[in-house]
């Protein structure tokens, strides 16, 4: 008997019966008075068809429509979420989930509720994530061709590269999971992002994922995605998450490239058939400013990851086991006495002079450089050190 009830966070893991369903299928619901129906009896007759014990949980986005009401009569219960986003949705309809297994797909009859028992069977083999892949089985009309060919190969392709999950489809919205996992997952994001957030979280936290073929279906009624700021949230989510990529690998880059451009010029050696001079120098100086900076950042952005969001970082980890607060100290204040020590020497060449004209601006802006390197480091070296003061406090270590 289908109920239509409010939802709220400390509502019990089981029915009526006290009884805990094997399957929650999980749809989330704006406005699809014209799908919700069918997509709640699908999944139900599909769990009955193959003799397993679920419910079908739909979270209501704050429908204008009759689709909460239309879900209930279908054999659903159903949750309110008035707080608008498909992650808002989702946690919503995770917390009333009374099922071991979760199962979530849309409300718009682009996917095949019929493989729930496929999605079950992986879980019972021991995936704690399951995927389904859409890419090779898109019917005609599904997927229009910047998504299908451009926005979700792109994304998946990158966060592949960033996080190594190797997951074709990476946002895919038929998926299931282990109730029991959530908690490692600590979910937040409330927007379509939600989908990334999933796949990057199972992937630091090593879970075991499985992924098969699955139909995708023209969807029934207007669609709710937005090209360009959903894509847009996606990539964001994505770079954000990865402080390597978005800070440190190019910081890097940039510090590289401006110490070659610096040491070409300095030295004099020609370069595509001629010198480089003074304003050579000066954008080589910039760029090892700026790449430093971005490096310490990135670094910074990975040690507050670790010590105040909790995440799993191996590659921090292994820093932070080999270098500490003596060492970038050490690193600053060489590089900043070697600034010091070419300032003194262009002093002296300008005493020895006679205090006249002195032509010695490159060297003046490579000791410039070196000074104002030498201070990022150390007061990046300090601001590191007292993130770390978190995790102390935490742990006593």
């Amino acid at each position: 008997m289908s109920t239509l009830e409010h939802h709220t966070p400390g509502s019990g893991p089981v029915d009526e019966h006290g009884q805990r369903p094997l399957v929650s299928v999980v749809i989330p619901c704006l406005n699809e008075e014209e799908n919700i129906e069918a997509c709640v009896g699908q999944a139900l007759r599909a769990m009955s068809d193959a003799g397993i014990p679920g419910e079908v949980v739909v979270a209501d986005n704050a429908s204008t429509d009759r689709s909460a009401a239309l879900a209930a009569a279908a054999g659903a219960r159903v949750i309110h979420e008035p707080r608008r986003g498909y992650g808002s949705a989702y946690l919503a309809g995770f917390a009333a989930a009374r099922g071991t297994y979760i199962v979530m797909g849309d409300a718009d009859l682009t996917y095949d509720f019929n493989e729930i028992p496929r999605f079950v069977a992986e879980l019972d083999k021991g995936a704690e994530l399951v995927m389904g892949d859409r890419m090779g089985n898109i019917q005609p009309g599904a997927m229009p061709w910047l998504h299908r060919y451009v926005g979700n190969p792109v994304l998946s392709g990158i966060l592949n590269g960033f996080f190594k999950t190797g997951i074709s489809d990476a946002h895919c919205g038929m998926r299931a999971l282990r109730r029991d996992v959530l908690p490692r997952l600590d979910l937040r994001t409330t927007g379509m992002e939600f989908a990334s957030e999933m796949v990057i979280r199972a992937g630091k936290e090593k879970l075991r994922i499985a992924e098969f073929p699955i139909d995708y279906h023209p969807r029934g009624g207007e669609s709710k995605l937005n090209t360009w700021r959903d894509g847009w949230r996606h990539l964001r989510f994505l770079l954000v998450h990865s402080p390597t990529h978005l800070f440190v690998l190019p910081g890097a880059l940039l510090a590289a490239l401006g110490l070659i451009i610096t040491a070409v010029s300095i030295t004099g050696l020609e370069v595509f058939g001629r010198r480089w001079q003074l304003h050579t120098t000066v954008g080589g100086s910039m760029l090892m400013i700026v790449g430093v900076q971005v490096v310490a950042l990135g670094l910074c952005a990975h040690a507050y990851g670790a010590y105040f969001m909790g995440e799993k970082d191996p590659w921090f980890d292994r820093m932070r086991a080999r270098f500490r607060l003596e060492h970038g100290l050490m690193l600053g204040m060489s590089v900043t006495l070697a600034g010091l020590i070419t300032g003194l020497v262009i002093l002296a060449m300008w005493i020895q002079n006679g205090f006249g004209s002195l032509s010695e601006e490159r060297m003046a802006i490579v000791a410039t450089t070196g000074v104002t390197i030498g201070l990022q480091v150390i007061f990046s070296s300090f601001l590191l050190s007292i993130l770390g003061l978190r995790r102390i406090a935490d742990t006593g270590s």
